[in-house]
């Protein structure tokens, strides 16, 4: 049995998320949503979860801004 590489790894060496990095992704997930079509007020009063739900799902953008279509048309 070595002492190889495979017994020296570890998962601290692995970099930490930074506040930085963490509202550069916010910013860029926020961005993503007002290219989508929502507004851009709307978007700056969601949280960073809902925010994080509704860019992995465009599909559900889709059908929210197709309801607000329709309504708006009546």
């Amino acid at each position: 049995m070595g002492t190889g590489r495979t017994l020296r790894k570890e998962s601290h060496v692995r970099p930490c998320k930074t506040e930085a990095g963490k509202r550069r992704r916010s910013n860029a997930q926020r961005k993503r949503l007002v290219k989508f079509g929502l507004g851009e007020e709307e978007v700056k009063l969601m949280s960073a979860e809902n925010v994080r739900v509704l860019v992995q799902r465009p599909a559900t953008v889709k059908k929210i801004l197709a309801k607000r279509a329709a309504k708006a048309s009546k």
